[in-house]
């Protein structure tokens, strides 16, 4: 049976991190939401998204299709009964299609519309992400359901003895390392992936995860719930963050209550804000009314989209929302949207140029020998530039 997660409206909302990558790619807890369905259903999946992103996340039918909104994440009871859809069958919560099981002649004229009105009503509650704030206010639950997941019934590596280890829900995969850290599960899990790096000095609370090849460095500061996407490099101080594959924060500066897309770059004494001086509700740029919403959040960092850079010293205000392929540098605070492919900081934002853009990308992926800046990849960053200039 093929596994399709199909994006619905909650793309357009969880711009413009999403521009990027179907909805059921991004990453929470330690997986990402297509993983998460891949462990509960099987590893046969695909997508079906935006016609630009098909090329790097093709779609593939069988004669058994189930499709499933890319936006929800698995929980046991979902996974119980969208495992018990017959052919012809739906479920869904008010005007959230849920999932549905086609034959290969539907499965090709798949709408959202055509199988909401009959489905079966769903009604318990589950995780579903609409909004990017959503990412980093459900970590902490999706941390916890991922490290179950991962480790049920598994035996952790052994860590050196160097390290300090306070309470039970602490996982290291064999070739993990970690010398002379404090990792403290007393407020959730600890999951560091195969072949990460944990430096010395290094103080850790759950619930936190660090995925494959990532390190950090000396001395950094993590609070929960936090993650640390695969091929990544992070130092400083992190509290309540997502940061996707790819990018690098190695230096000091604050980041909270925020998410980073990837193939980023913080330079260093990047600081963000993730709180008003008058403790009012933080309101996020939404690109589907090119206005501001309100979260309805206290706490509210940074939101930044793939391949988005940030020079020395950069502070970013709270509530901000950084485009794809933006550039910023200089003093002061830049404005709280930073468009995608801008160029500039708080005195003023320009145009960043295309080929210029190009040729910064495709060296960034010429540092990693197993990633390639092909023609899906230009192809996708093209469509963002014609959309968004």
């Amino acid at each position: 049976m093929a596994i399709i997660l199909f994006d619905d409206n909650a793309r357009n909302t969880l711009l413009p991190l999403t521009f990027t990558r179907p909805v059921a790619d991004l990453r929470l807890g330690i997986l990402t939401i297509a993983e998460k369905w891949g462990k509960h259903l099987g590893q046969n999946y695909s997508f079906l998204t935006e016609a630009y992103l098909q090329p790097k996340f093709p779609i593939a039918y069988e004669g058994d299709n189930l499709f499933v909104n890319g936006s929800v994440c698995p929980d046991a009871d979902l996974v119980a009964i969208i495992a018990e859809l017959q052919i012809g069958e739906a479920i869904a919560l008010d005007d959230v299609l849920i999932a549905t099981r086609l034959n290969m002649a539907d499965a090709k004229a798949f709408s959202i519309e055509t199988y909401l009105p009959d489905a079966l009503k769903y009604d318990r509650e589950f995780v579903r992400i609409v909004y990017p704030e959503h990412i980093f206010k459900k970590n902490d639950t999706e941390l916890r359901k991922d490290f179950k997941l991962l480790t049920d019934g598994r035996e952790s590596a052994e860590m050196s003895s160097t390290n300090t280890i306070i309470g039970d829900d602490f996982f290291a995969e064999e070739g993990a390392q970690a010398e002379c850290c404090t990792f403290s599960t007393i407020n959730g899990p600890i999951y560091l992936s195969a072949n990460t790096e944990i430096w010395e000095g290094t103080n850790i609370r759950g619930p936190f995860a660090i995925c494959e090849h990532s390190q950090l460095k000396m001395g950094t500061k993590v609070y929960g719930a936090t993650t640390v996407g695969p091929y990544c490099r992070v130092g400083g101080e992190v509290n309540n963050a997502v940061i996707w594959g790819y990018s690098n924060k190695g230096h000091e500066g604050y980041l909270g209550n925020s998410v980073i897309g990837e193939w980023c770059n913080l330079g260093a004494d990047t600081n963000n804000s993730n709180l008003k001086n008058n403790y009012a509700n933080v309101k996020l740029w939404d690109y589907t009314t090119n206005g501001y919403r309100d979260t309805g959040l206290q706490f509210c960092g940074l939101i930044m989209a793939d391949h988005a850079k940030s020079g020395i010293n950069t502070m970013f205000n709270t509530g901000t929302v950084v485009g794809v392929n933006a550039n910023i540098f200089g003093g002061g605070y830049p404005k709280t949207h930073v468009p995608d492919f801008a160029w500039g900081g708080s005195e003023g934002m320009e145009e960043y140029q295309f080929d210029k853009a190009m040729e910064t990308t495709a060296r960034v992926f010429a540092r990693r020998e197993h990633r390639s800046f092909d023609e899906a990849e230009r192809g996708i960053l093209t469509e963002v530039f014609e959309r968004t200039r």
